[in-house]
């Protein structure tokens, strides 16, 4: 079976495109935007609307395979791309993209995935921007599928000799600043892994010595302890504070330490991942300092976990953060990756050499590229799956949790 055409539509993303740099620098929130000039080039405000691609096949029998090409929340930020916006990508797609497909007969996922993965844009000599990979090989893993009448997942477990998990993966929801009232959603959705709660101001959410944090885990404690949907309801908390750590304790990574210990301590009996504690700027300083972190973590009995993300971004950064152990987890941060090729071969990657795999995202995504790495979840069984798009927490669980018991439902029909 054969491509026939590629057609492009922009669209709207689940959440919006933040200025991280600005942000850290002290914009404050205005209702739903940001006061404040922009500090990250292609920005015209601190926090614009998110937009989207959608790249469809139309195959040979007629039927649509789709994809969406989508960029992260804070793109431009800790060595990403730069803004994606429809206007300036989809001549882009039209005029290089898609005279590599069609016409183009449709045979391993693999194969149409380095396409464009591994091409090189004629106008800048480099390779496409992640949103563009992440969306068009999307739509290559469903040509594939629908050519073989088999699912994604079913696709990827047998190009990649992997085993569809029997149960769903463990997903993980984010409040955004609604972290009290979107905390109440997930335990009242019997959520596994939960809150994210957007720590990325220190004076406004974290506290000039991290109190704001603890008094916020200690509330969420005795809140789960409290609305728990079930007996024996046992989440793991995760929060996600953007590298504020380090500018609390002007980066001494024993003080450090010794406070996501102490945070360890106050989430008891649930288990707690801290998410980009430090920020160094580049990634081997990164990479040095969350090892040396997970390091002290460990030497002081604390089974907190760690999870790498800033300059964590593509395939060879998650071999180089898993090498050098720099962190307990990784987040596979799935549009920074590019093709979603590279998100799979990260998962199997990280579980290979004992680096917890944390299958990311942003909330910046949309429902389609959602459920296409739902897919991804399900063949390769990473630790814990992202609920997205979306900061509400309801529509991006959704739509997770249903296409991923769908494939549990299909995968021995099909």
């Amino acid at each position: 079976m054969k491509i026939k055409k590629v057609i492009c539509s922009s669209g709207k993303t689940g959440f919006f495109f933040d200025d991280q740099k600005a942000i850290k620098a002290g914009a404050q929130n205005d209702g739903a935007f940001y006061k404040g000039n922009p500090a990250t080039p292609g920005f015209k405000s601190v926090r614009q609307a998110g937009e989207s691609i959608s790249v469809m096949f139309i195959l040979e029998n007629g039927a649509i395979a789709h994809g969406d090409c989508a960029a992260v929340q804070y793109s431009g930020a800790g060595g990403r791309d730069p803004l994606f916006l429809a206007e300036d990508f989809i001549p882009v797609i039209e005029k290089y993209i898609a005279p590599l497909y069609v016409g183009k007969e449709i045979t391993s996922f693999r194969e149409l995935a380095d396409m464009v993965d591994k091409g090189i844009n004629p106008e800048t000599g480099r390779i496409y921007h992640t949103a563009i990979r992440y969306g068009v090989t999307q739509a290559c893993l469903d040509a594939v599928a629908k050519s073989k009448s088999k699912l994604m997942a079913q696709v990827i477990a047998e190009e990649y000799g992997t085993s569809i998990s029997q149960t769903m993966v463990p997903i993980f929801t984010q409040s955004g600043d609604e972290r009290y009232t979107n905390a109440d959603k997930m335990i009242m959705k019997a959520v596994e892994v939960l809150p994210h709660a957007l720590f990325n101001h220190v004076e406004g959410k974290v506290g000039l010595k991290g109190e704001k944090i603890e008094a916020y885990i200690e509330w969420l404690r005795n809140r789960i302890e409290t609305l728990k949907p079930y007996a024996g309801y046992k989440p793991a908390i995760h929060i996600d504070v953007y590298g504020t750590l380090g500018i609390v304790f002007d980066n001494d990574f024993e003080k450090i330490a010794s406070y996501v210990a102490n945070l360890g301590k106050i989430a008891a009996p649930y288990e707690l991942r801290v998410e980009g504690p430090v920020d160094m700027g580049e990634k081997d300083a990164q990479i040095q300092a969350l090892k040396t972190i997970r390091e002290l973590v460990e030497s002081k009995g604390s089974d907190v976990q760690i999870v790498a993300d800033e300059w964590c971004n593509t395939l060879e950064d998650i071999k180089d953060f898993t090498e050098h152990k720099a962190g307990h987890m990784a987040q596979i941060k799935t549009p920074d990756l590019g093709g979603i090729n590279n998100s799979i071969e990260a998962v199997i990657y990280c579980k290979e050499r004992g680096m917890g795999a944390y299958l990311g995202g942003t909330c910046n995504e949309t429902n389609r590229s959602a459920e296409v790495c739902a897919h991804v979840a399900m063949a390769t069984s990473p630790v814990q799956y992202l609920g997205k798009p979306g900061m509400g927490v309801d529509e991006g669980y959704m739509i997770v949790f249903n296409e991923m018991n769908r494939i549990l439902a299909l995968k021995d029909v099909l």
